[in-house]
């Protein structure tokens, strides 16, 4: 059983470093391209030998080194915050900030070991909760859109899911470096994961949908009409992908969350499957379409605000506005 599972990234983080914009010299394309690819190999390999536990050790103390370094998206972070979650003291933002850096680290980490990963080395401390809800979505035979976003540790997700049996496509960007995309592509894919680039994305999602496979979309970050609609994200107005809402009116795919999640009481990952959802048919598309992205918008954020420490809050989500809206940053 072929299934597709969706990680593009958004605008430029502090994870970029795995997108090939890893220097910005002045040298010819493909001298700078070839330094990118063979920085990232090297740093790549260095943490993938490592002992786990040391080289999260390393990633942890060297995220809050970045986390000072890098004020811009600090900043930005700084702001998302204060939009979404008001009430929060300014300590405590820095603290989830730092956080978010050091979750950023350890996910680095982990897709520096993903190649040396088995099923036995890997039962202590990665599991499954939800699997029945993914299954028997699965079962239904008309496709599975798992609603997720750059929460948690989304890289090792669809590879996790596929470790365990369930091979999985990804949905990705392509990065502008070409052999440094088939480096990190080749990570990805070790266990039966297939790539499904960006570029062709509608096709390919709906070709998975009448195949009965399943699609993972990443609906966290900032869009533009028309791919994206506006409706509530933490009470503000958000551009949001609207594709998850209209293929699954379309053609019935069910729905439901999908996120690995670090907790930290057990010192686990886990890959947490949440209840189907449902999308109201009132006969109005336009307004369906709507109504089904505001549902999803409202799962992301309960998800979000029981692990604010893990979500990417320095992309600009709210960059974006409605016609005649000023700028949020």
């Amino acid at each position: 059983m072929g299934r597709l599972f969706a990680f593009p990234y958004p605008e430029k983080s502090s994870t970029h470093v795995l997108r090939g914009n890893v220097l910005n010299l002045s040298l010819p394309q493909t001298m700078q391209q070839s330094l990118e690819y063979w920085l990232v190999v090297a740093v790549a390999r260095v943490l993938g030998w490592m002992p786990r536990w040391l080289a999260r050790l390393l990633a942890g103390a060297l995220a809050g080194v970045v986390y000072h370094a890098m004020g811009r998206l600090r900043r930005v972070g700084e702001r998302n915050l204060s939009l979404a979650l008001p009430e929060l003291p300014p300590d405590t933002r820095g603290k989830t900030l730092r956080a978010l850096y050091r979750h950023l680290g350890w996910q680095l980490v982990e897709f520096c070991h993903m190649p040396y990963y088995t099923r036995e080395n890997t039962q202590r401390w990665v599991r499954t909760d939800g699997l029945e809800h993914y299954l028997a979505a699965e079962a239904q035979g008309k496709g599975v859109l798992v609603l997720t976003g750059h929460l948690g540790a989304w890289e090792l997700s669809s590879f996790y899911h596929s470790l365990m049996g369930h091979p999985m496509g990804m949905v990705i960007r392509r990065l502008d470096n070409r052999p440094l995309d088939e480096y990190v592509n080749s990570i990805r894919c070790l266990h039966g994961n297939k790539v499904l680039h960006k570029d062709d994305f509608a096709r390919g999602l709906l070709t998975a949908m009448r195949a009965g496979e399943t699609v993972g979309i990443l609906m966290d970050t900032n869009m533009t009409p028309p791919q994206g609609v506006f409706v509530k994200f933490f009470g503000i107005t958000a551009c949001t992908a609207s594709g998850l809402a209209r293929v699954a009116l379309k053609t019935g795919a069910a729905v439901l969350p999908g996120f690995l999640l670090w907790e930290p009481a057990q010192r686990q990952y886990v890959l947490h499957f949440g209840p189907e959802l449902l999308f109201a048919k009132t006969g109005d598309v336009e307004a369906d379409i709507l109504a089904a992205t505001q549902q999803c918008n409202d799962v992301l954020e309960a998800w979000i605000r029981r692990y604010p420490d893990q979500w990417l809050w320095i992309h600009r989500r709210w960059k974006t506005r409605p016609p005649g809206q000023p700028g949020l940053y």
